[in-house]
């Protein structure tokens, strides 16, 4: 059986180029030296594993800041990992976490997930309660938009027809909750609980829309417009399913 060595020395060396990529992503942009120190590497298996990362286009060179008089020589370049390659360390852990909840699943069924997506935006109620104390302009919307942002959602809120709509550009857990909607469910209801109302979850980037939306249906608009609520209500549910 004829063997592809040079596909042999590219499985030999992912390990290491691991390393390489997560000793960058937990110190910052690193020169090849103090890659190689933290590793315990040579410089030059440092360099083979970063030549490599940059055709990949997980990795960039760059020059570093000079402060002052420049000294003798040309400093060492920084080395930086891409938005590619961050986004492959996402998506190395979203498959971690995928399989941790399916062992949830079969082990302690739904509510075991469902208990465990409620556990894991505990934290946004703090935060909440602290930008409410510090900042008590904002509207609760607003103070829950600033929360999840912090919390790397990229969170706004923008007038809707029945009410503020809070918009979440980015999700963290998008891959993970596509197969657990229950990290989905778990937000909501914090929403609903936050802000004292019922709120509609119309999109999810977990289902493939661009942007997470959820109404925030003022009480008024919900009095004179009900049968229009429920239709909306009942739409969702179908669409997503929850």
């Amino acid at each position: 059986m004829e063997i592809d060595l040079a596909a042999r020395d590219i499985a030999a060396d992912t390990p290491t180029r691991e390393r390489v990529a997560a000793s960058i992503l937990q110190n910052g942009p690193s020169t090849a030296a103090r890659l190689a120190e933290r590793l315990s590497l040579t410089p030059a298996a440092v360099r083979r594993h970063l030549d490599h990362m940059i055709e990949d286009g997980v990795a960039e060179a760059r020059e570093p800041r000079v402060y002052g008089a420049r000294g003798r020589g040309r400093p060492a370049k920084l080395f930086a990992l891409t938005e590619a390659g961050r986004d492959r360390f996402d998506q190395q852990y979203d498959d971690l976490a995928v399989r941790a909840l399916r062992f949830l699943a079969e082990t302690g069924g739904d509510d075991a997930v469902m208990a465990f997506a409620r556990r894991r935006v505990a934290d946004l109620e703090t935060d909440y309660q602290a930008i409410l104390a510090a900042e008590p302009d904002l509207s609760p919307a607003e103070v829950l938009a600033k929360a999840l942002t912090r919390g790397g959602y990229a969170a706004s809120v923008k007038d809707g027809p029945v009410g503020p709509q809070l918009c979440q550009q980015h999700c963290p857990v998008s891959h993970v909750a596509h197969e657990f909607p229950q990290l989905c469910e778990a937000e909501t209801e914090l929403f609903g609980k936050l802000l004292g109302r019922h709120v509609q979850r119309l999109a999810t980037i977990a289902h493939g829309d661009g942007v997470c939306t959820t109404c925030i249906p003022d009480v008024a608009a919900k009095r004179s417009t009900g049968s229009h609520a429920d239709t909306t209500r009942v739409s969702t549910t179908e669409r997503f399913g929850s």
